[in-house]
């Protein structure tokens, strides 16, 4: 194998976690892939992967060097689609929220895959922090502004965000007219993936941003089971309203405290700045762009 075969090698082994995965994808002996990291490893001066029985890891040298290795495949991508066709082509790996993706993206999708019919797209579906280098993945459609400097970002709209319960809970510990009466409520828990820590409830008053901490008896790190367990009575929950659409539209949930809402959460598309902005990223966030325009978000 070159040394660029042997680079996408490693980066398919370090992307799936497998030796035999990345071999078969390359249609390779097993053996032949032990041999070429074996020899990439000499090459480079450094051990890039830890290996077992059942499992493979990425060294701390192994993810410098997958991340300058994912910049150097995608560039060779890149160079050659823009001979091969005048199309943006090749695969995309986006994450974005569950319902975010449903409500948003796959009702326009097969418009995008018809205009650019060389792109596939696969979506993951989270809420956690996720590592755009480390997973192989191009962009995460995220709330909120992300903390890592070497990410860059594109601002697609703003999410109006409610305070919401269900009628039973309601009926059980009373509606509060205004902040000052949470005091023996409770909230649904949304746990941070980034953090650890349940975020607090958020109030605009008085043209100030408050934040009020009440008891949570049940906590979770996923949006979806949040407003499940908001559906059951088992506290306030904040998020925003298109979430919660549906479940108001039926009455299973009541919006609350209309007065003093949350602030409106920044929705902003987050990839890589390490890497050269590949044309089917390119044309993937001006067309998700165009969609958030739309909404008027």
């Amino acid at each position: 194998m070159d040394r660029l075969d042997q680079i996408e090698l490693f980066a398919r082994i370090a992307e799936g976690g497998s030796f035999v995965r990345a071999a078969n994808e390359l249609n390779i002996a097993r053996s032949t892939a032990t041999e070429a990291v074996k020899t990439l490893e000499q090459q480079v001066g450094v051990q890039l992967l830890t290996r077992t029985t059942r499992h493979v890891a990425v060294t701390p040298e192994g993810e410098e060097f997958y991340r300058h290795a994912r910049i150097i495949l995608d560039e060779v991508e890149d160079a050659y689609s823009t001979f091969k066709t005048k199309t943006p082509h090749g695969h995309l790996r986006i994450d974005a929220s569950g319902l975010l993706t449903r409500t948003f993206i796959t009702p326009r999708l097969p418009e995008f895959l018809a205009t650019y019919p060389d792109i596939t797209i696969q979506f993951g579906q989270s809420d956690r922090f996720i590592d755009l280098v480390r997973e192989g993945v191009d962009c995460v459609l995220r709330a909120g502004t992300p903390d890592d400097s070497s990410l860059r970002m594109r601002r697609l709209g703003y999410l109006p965000e409610i305070t919401c319960a269900s009628p039973d809970y309601l009926k059980r510990y009373g509606t509060p007219d205004n902040i000052d009466d949470l005091a023996g409520h409770f909230m649904v828990g949304f746990v941070s993936s980034r953090t650890g820590d349940i975020m607090p409830l958020e109030f605009q008053h008085d043209g100030k941003t408050e934040l009020r901490r009440i008891p949570a008896r049940a906590m979770t790190d996923n949006s979806d089971t949040a407003a499940d367990l908001a559906v059951r009575g088992l506290g306030l929950i904040q998020a925003p309203r298109y979430r919660f659409e549906p479940l108001l539209a039926s009455g299973q949930l009541v919006q609350i405290l209309s007065d003093t809402l949350p602030e409106p959460m920044p929705l902003n598309a987050i990839y890589s700045g390490d890497r050269r902005l590949s044309r089917r990223l390119d044309v993937f966030l001006n067309w998700v762009d165009d969609i958030f325009r739309e909404q008027a978000l």
